[in-house]
């Protein structure tokens, strides 16, 4: 197998040093090693808040009719590992998966790696990150994939939503404000996010849906307000769907008298 070591340049100081990568620009494989079965995070989006580390979990399977030598997963952000802005080496001691045989030709492989706001984590990188995986087999054969698996990670949200006077007459105006704010992993705070659209969703006592009243943007302070009329006694909730930067997030629900 064609190795050598390489070299990315990451944001927060980190670095993607001493990686045991084979000498191509993309793919490359040789023989019948084969890695499938990539999730990353149980499938799920990474979400970060704006301190704590995020411990991500990657499992893979590879396959080789000689049976497998050792494994390996990288995390980055970027067009290519070579070109990644920012990344995680797994957090083993030499940074290859751990992987247990199921049998003679296949193994399951696991690594753990931590991304961290403020370090490998900054606001530029929010998105969408990529797994560059290589697997070799005892034969020598070998499979590498420059993106193996692709994955958001995204900005925490939150959203909040107060629905006043309370109580109120049947027939009068309901204001209803709230903030939308997202992790900014720049400075460690959580910061409005401006021009979004949120759903203004009303349930009435005794339902078990919501219904979507009216779309609201948020201002250039992630703010909202706006107005509706009593009709029942009820709960409003603000609802935002997301981006690719930033995930869903529904307010508590804010209960109403009408009288």
């Amino acid at each position: 197998m064609r190795i050598r070591a390489t070299v990315a340049a990451v944001s927060g100081a980190l670095a993607l040093s001493a990686l045991v990568v084979p000498a191509a620009h993309a793919d490359d494989s040789e023989g019948d090693t084969k890695i499938s079965n990539v999730s990353v995070n149980g499938g799920k989006a990474v979400v970060a808040g704006t301190t704590a580390a995020k411990k991500v979990t990657v499992t893979f399977t590879v396959t080789d009719n000689s049976g497998v030598d050792w494994a390996q997963a990288i995390l980055y952000h970027g067009p290519t590992i070579e070109k990644s802005d920012s990344g995680a080496v797994a957090d083993s001691g030499d940074g290859r998966a751990s992987c247990s045989k199921v049998s003679a030709t296949k193994s399951t492989c696991k690594s753990t790696f931590t991304l961290e706001p403020g370090y490998n984590l900054v606001n530029k990188v929010a998105g969408t990150w990529k797994v560059w995986a290589v697997a070799a087999a005892e034969d020598a054969d070998f499979v590498q994939k420059d993106n193996a698996k692709s994955f958001k990670v995204q900005r925490a949200a939150k959203l909040t939503a107060n629905a006043s006077p309370e109580p109120v007459k049947k027939g009068r105006t309901i204001t209803v404000t709230g903030k939308l704010t997202r992790a900014n992993w720049d400075t460690g705070r959580y910061a409005g996010y401006t021009g979004q659209s949120v759903r203004l969703q009303y349930k009435k006592k005794g339902a078990k849906t919501y219904s979507t009243l009216k779309t609201v943007k948020t201002n250039s302070k992630g703010d909202l307000k706006t107005t509706v009329k009593a009709s029942a006694d009820g709960y409003f909730r603000y609802s935002f769907a997301g981006t690719s930067t930033t995930p869903a997030v529904n307010s508590t629900a804010d209960f109403v008298d009408v009288k």
